[in-house]
């Protein structure tokens, strides 16, 4: 089997983050809205949205090392790979902001994952993450993959019409960041799984797995 994990707002929480960075920079009230649709619509509300292209660059850039990753999201990964399953983290974003100071993306989110303990301390290694610049892109590499499965934050993502046919798109909608559906929806022919909670996904991958035996070959869903 073959995991395919989205990076921003799957692995990392910005709960509070975005916030935090507006009343920081002066752009914002501290009794703004707190989640990050909220602080992009204060912005946008005020015809400012070049200043919340340039907050998305500080916060994905060097912001980045204040948000904390979702609540057992490495645990999960970790039963995962002890049940010999291969995890991918696979996310685009461009390497530098539209805006603002010239931060590199790609880096910051790599240092991140180091200093979070994903990668090189044994859970994954730097080559089972892909940082693609592009939605496209970043469809194209989970197909490459042969991913069975993609968790992700965004439904527009995961119904895609381009989203793999293979993999089976898991939608990663904690309670604190729901928000009204996009219209259309999951394709007929597919089926589109919402799990609140990485503790939901690790239960639903632990009824699965019994089914395989940990690297069988040919096992990828």
């Amino acid at each position: 089997m073959i995991v395919g994990i989205d990076f921003d707002n799957t692995i990392v929480s910005y709960e509070g983050i975005f916030h935090a960075a507006a009343v920081e920079r002066g752009l914002l009230p501290a009794d703004a809205p707190r989640h990050k649709q909220g602080v992009r619509d204060a912005l946008r509300a005020m015809d400012r949205e070049a200043d919340w292209t340039e907050l998305q660059g500080y916060v994905y850039g060097p912001g980045l090392a204040a948000a904390p990753p979702y609540p057992l999201v490495a645990e999960c990964i970790a039963f995962l790979l002890a049940n010999g399953v291969q995890v991918h983290v696979v996310s685009h974003k461009t390497r530098y902001p539209y805006l603002g100071d010239r931060h590199d993306l790609h880096a910051a989110a790599r240092s991140w994952l180091v200093a979070q303990g994903f990668v090189d301390t044994g859970m994954l290694d730097e080559s089972q993450v892909f940082l693609e610049q592009s939605k496209a892109e970043k469809l194209q590499r989970i197909a490459a993959l042969g991913c069975g499965y993609f968790i992700d934050d965004l439904e527009e993502f995961l119904t895609d019409p381009d989203f793999p046919a293979t993999a089976t798109p898991i939608l990663f909608r904690p309670q604190s960041s729901k928000t009204a559906s996009p219209a259309g929806g999951a394709p007929a022919d597919r089926t589109l799984l919402t799990m609140e909670s990485w503790a939901a996904i690790t239960d639903f991958f632990r009824a699965l797995l019994p089914q395989n035996q940990p690297g069988e070959p040919g096992d990828c869903v």
